[in-house]
């Protein structure tokens, strides 16, 4: 998953092409959106603020990683630079192969970065030819082990072994090369458990959740906050009585080395966006309940302004 072809023009004809057909959200259809509506013209003189577009069609290409914020967060900044006058492409990757082509420059932006523990491994990798921010845009994250609450005797990890076969012997895990995925089998050795970790994806592991739990059995899974699925399920975290996960996480972004020399209004919007749970939430909400992606983002965005022109004035 680390390794990488010095050019992205092999990976691209995968990668890319599956941009183009994942969660709705290829960068063809939300150009097409966005040209509809005439907001991702490089010529638009005004934003729906009156401010000046100053992109002049500059290209920014941002990973994008299959998880709810992600989705969300990717797309929110697609229709705020965009309408800065900037074009901007998503490109679908996973965790490793985004820290991966940021180091070689052949992507500009990741806006996702878990920090301390999480994506800690990534830090080591690439912290002397990425540019991992010290400004985080949300503060209040956590990470950890995730049961029904209705699993009344399972309330600490080190309660799984004795459960084990409730479980399967598995715990259902997202793609592999997450740093949660990474964290978990750290977990998995440190606690001594008797499951194995399944490397799936975010969309199978909820969908497995909720078949579980519509089924009324048992299932242990890495999960997160922010998160919609806490408001559609009765779920809680295990008790991580070795702190394996960390304790607060916080969300930082990372640009290829140079970006800040090429884009310093971009990198000083970055650097201003912060978000509280409930607005992160909201805006997740919108996302998912939108027939597109960026459908859903737009209307977010239009009805907070004030807090995008916190951001980017």
């Amino acid at each position: 998953m680390r390794t990488w072809k010095k050019s992205l023009g092999a990976f691209s004809a995968v990668a890319v092409a599956a941009s183009l057909t994942a969660c709705g959200n290829n960068a063809e259809d939300n150009n097409d959106n966005i040209n509809a509506d005439g907001a991702n013209d490089a010529d638009a003189a005004n934003n729906a603020d009156g401010n000046e577009a100053i992109g002049n069609g500059e290209e920014i290409t941002i990973s994008q990683i299959s998880w709810a914020e992600n989705i969300a967060v990717t797309n929110m900044w697609k229709y705020v630079l965009e309408e800065k006058g900037y074009e901007i492409d998503l490109v679908l990757l996973d965790m490793g192969s985004s820290m991966a082509a940021l180091d070689n420059g052949e992507l500009d932006v990741n806006l996702e970065v878990w920090l301390p523990v999480q994506d800690a491994n990534y830090v080591e990798q690439y912290g002397d030819t990425v540019n991992f921010s010290e400004a985080t845009w949300f503060d209040n994250a956590k990470v950890g082990l995730v049961v029904p609450e209705y699993l009344e005797d399972v309330n600490s990890i080190e309660d799984l072994n004795e459960h084990a076969d409730l479980f399967n012997g598995e715990i259902v895990g997202i793609e592999a090369g997450a740093g949660t995925m990474e964290v978990t089998e750290d977990l998995i050795e440190i606690y001594d458990l008797d499951l194995e970790l399944v490397p799936s994806s975010e969309p199978a592991m909820l969908s497995e959740i909720g078949n579980r739990i519509e089924a009324g059995e048992a299932i242990v899974a890495p999960l997160w906050t922010p998160h919609w699925v806490f408001s559609e399920y009765d779920l809680k975290f295990l008790e991580d009585p070795e702190l394996v996960y960390g304790d607060v996480e916080k969300i930082h972004h990372a640009t290829r080395a140079d970006f800040a020399d090429d884009f310093p209004e971009i990198q000083e919007w970055f650097n201003n966006w912060k978000m509280t749970d409930e607005e992160i939430g909201e805006l997740i909400d919108y996302v998912e309940s939108a027939d597109e992606p960026f459908d859903g983002a737009v209307e977010w965005v239009d009805e907070n302004r004030d807090l995008i022109d916190e951001w980017v004035q």
